[in-house]
């Protein structure tokens, strides 16, 4: 029986007090579980320093284990402690996880096994903690209804599934700014990020426990999820024990008829004719969760400004799937279905579903295309055997360079001239002999590189004649997207000099300082000083998203002056053109999982939908592990790997379709009606049975 609690209502309607505290908690705690994950891949890139594939595996191993872990939460809350008790222990476990991933975030914290080991502990406390306490919110919110208010239920489902979206879509604009925008520690700020999601989640705690004494609590009454699988369970080992002797029986679910109800038999054969046709379903979601991941890798190599005054992070793109799914649905509900049905096209919920698989495919096809544009502005990885040159030319002259055996620089290097390209090399080992001309005089200069490295190499006059000396490069785009900034002195002074508040120290006599990362945007006054009181203002001009620069630094008629060479171009494919694959990809959400979870519940008897919840949640958690699989093992360029995904998916939808056209829908209503009406035969049976036996003393059964 329910607990005893006085039914307060809101303002006179039949919507319980209770349910507000509910509605808060949910958006607190989606708000606290979207901001973390918006800046997780990230955070594995940029403060972790995995590559791009470690990064992309273990946010998928997380979002898988958030949705193996609801089978666990929900047995614990149907079998033992009851929903509020778990809702309360498992966020407890939620809260200590954020913590610790928090902690994990900050730089003086330990060293990076430490930060490595402080965020895995608590990214899995998270993950049981959401996963947990992912089944019983909802149920629990339903539970605080009387059973004659089903309308004002409906419209609380409504309400809840709307505060997700708005913790959703809020956590993923707001997290990526404190991460990119608040500096502490020197960088950025992972460990705002983390905490302020954290925050939200012991706000979500506090709320649901300060509407204790307003719930009402049904006790535990075991989970019938565990009576389908030892039911299963039963079957399959009673069949191996009889089958010799005994093979009459039309499926194999019936062998469990010796212990268990024909009408739970009945259900479990409808619940597994479902269950079947979720076996295809993984591949969407494979496709779907990639959203925060490699299409957030992908953001990082585009150019995120929108004029000169608004710039998106990368990672902020995630908010336009919580945003149009706010907008699609009511779309879909009152427009678009409504106009096929006018049109007489019986659009099925199964139909629906493949078509959401199609558009899901067209949203990675658009990505295809988009990631073969973005990679034209990206330095090709070096060949084994190879290294890669590019050469700056300080000397005041024209130079001519010469490599033994090659036809590379054919034509003469200008004073100051942006190398534009790196040449390919072959990469030995040994001292390579360059020959370079200046003013009619030829040099020799000595270059020994190592294979799969990138070099630059200065060629200066003195008054000897002509050198030159090479340094290393870093050709890799930044992770975060912002431009990589250095600095070549040629001056006989050291040099310092503040770019967007980040410092450079440069020696004196050609030396180059480190890369270093600075917000992309206009620079026209860079501070630069040779002592407190001889500073210059130089012109830098845009530095733009992706890019890698050098600074030449020069002196003509007494002033500094600046010379800009793009080592790595900048990103020239705008973030705009994300937005159709996000499009694409929701218009796929809002036909396959809404309608997937509508078709699931219909086909289902009333005390079996949970097992079809469950079913749905392992899903997406296979969807997940495909994604990791795929990362770790396939080390496929970018855009075939998208293209893989998108082929998958569409064979895939060939296999659903078969399988949908070959399925029967079933009311389970009318199921329900019949066992009611075989329960009542049955109990009339037995009232006959004993007024016979009462007269003779003789059962009438055989």
């Amino acid at each position: 029986m329910p607990t005893a609690t006085v039914a307060y209502k809101l303002c006179g309607t039949n919507y319980p007090v209770s349910i507000c505290f509910i509605v808060v908690n949910e958006f607190c705690e989606r708000f606290s579980y979207y901001g973390m994950k918006a800046v997780l891949t990230l955070y594995f890139l940029t403060y972790l320093h995995w590559d791009k594939d470690q990064s992309t595996a273990v946010y998928h191993a997380f979002s898988s284990l958030c949705y193996f872990t609801p089978i666990l939460g929900a047995l614990i809350a149907d079998s033992w402690l009851g929903k509020f008790k778990t809702i309360i222990y498992l966020s407890v476990v939620y809260v200590i996880g954020h913590v610790v991933k928090s902690v994990g975030a900050i730089p003086t914290v330990g060293n990076s096994n430490v930060h490595i080991a402080l965020s895995m502990l608590g990214l899995i406390l998270i993950a049981f903690g959401t996963g947990g306490i992912k089944p019983c919110v909802a149920a629990f919110g339903g539970d605080q209804f009387d059973e004659e208010h089903g309308s004002e239920r409906r419209k609380f489902f409504s309400i809840f599934y709307m505060s997700i979206n708005a913790g959703s879509l809020l956590s993923t604009i707001i997290t990526p700014i404190l991460r990119g925008d608040v500096q502490c520690f020197g960088g950025d700020c992972y460990a705002l990020a983390f905490g302020v999601p954290a925050a939200l989640m012991i706000v979500a705690l506090v709320v649901f426990i300060g509407g204790s004494g307003l719930y009402k609590r049904n006790p535990p009454q075991g989970n019938i999820l565990l009576e389908v699988c030892n039911c299963i369970g039963f079957a399959i080992k009673n069949r191996w024990k009889r089958s010799k002797y005994d093979s009459k029986r039309k499926h194999w679910l019936d062998w469990a008829e010796e212990k268990y109800s024909k009408r739970l038999i009945q259900e479990i054969k409808m619940v597994l004719k479902v269950l079947v046709l979720y076996i295809p379903l993984p591949m969407f979601w494979a496709l779907f969760d990639q959203q925060g991941s490699r299409w957030t890798l992908q953001a990082t190599r585009m150019n995120m400004a929108f004029g000169d005054s608004f710039v998106i992070k990368p990672d902020q793109m995630q908010m336009l799937n919580a945003l149009l799914i706010l907008l699609f649905i009511p779309v879909f509900d009152f427009v678009i279905y409504p106009l096929v049905g006018f049109c007489r096209i019986n659009i099925t919920p199964l139909r629906k579903m493949a078509t959401g698989m199609i558009f899901a495919s067209l949203a990675f096809i658009a990505a295809t295309l988009v990631e073969m544009n973005v990679v034209k502005s990206v330095v090709d990885p070096v060949p084994v055997g190879r290294c890669l040159l590019q050469v700056f030319n300080v000397a005041e002259g024209d130079v001519m360079l010469k490599i033994p055996g090659s036809d590379l620089f054919p034509d003469p290097i200008r004073y100051l001239q942006d190398p534009h390209t790196y040449e390919t090399l072959p990469a030995s080992g040994e001292q390579l002999k360059l020959e370079v001309t200046f003013n009619g005089k030829q040099s020799e200069c000595n270059f020994t590189s190592d294979q799969q490295e990138a070099y630059s190499l200065i060629v200066y006059s003195d008054s000897t004649g002509v050198h030159c000396q090479h340094v290393s490069d870093h050709i890799t785009k930044n992770e975060d997207g912002n431009p990589l900034l250095r600095f070549l002195n040629t001056r006989p002074e050291a040099m310092n000099l503040t770019v967007g508040g980040v410092s450079f120290q440069v020696s004196a006599g050609l030396s180059m300082s480190p890369n270093k990362t600075v917000d992309r945007g206009q620079y026209p006054d860079v501070r630069g000083c040779l002592a407190p009181d001889r500073c210059s203002s130089l012109d830098l001009g845009l530095l733009d998203f992706g890019a890698s620069y050098t600074v030449v630094l020069t002196e003509e008629s007494g002033v500094i002056v600046a010379h800009k060479m793009e080592d790595v171009k900048a990103n020239d494919v705008h973030i705009a053109w994300q937005i159709p694959q996000y499009v694409l990809i929701t218009i796929g959400e809002v036909m396959f999982s809404i309608t997937g979870l509508e078709f699931s519940y219909s086909q289902a008897p009333a005390n079996m939908k949970s097992v079809l919840q469950a079913g749905w949640l392992l899903t997406v958690a296979f969807g997940n592990v495909i994604v990791l699989i795929v990362a770790e093992g396939a080390g496929l360029e970018q855009w075939k790997e998208f293209l893989l995904f998108a082929g998958l998916l569409l064979a895939v939808f060939i296999i659903f379709s078969v399988m949908a056209y070959f399925y029967t829908y079933v009311d389970p209503d009318q199921l329900d009606k019949k066992h009611r009406e075989e329960d009542d035969e049955d109990d009339m049976k037995k009232k006959a049975n004993d007024v016979q036996l009462n007269k003779t003393g003789k059962s009438t059964r055989l």
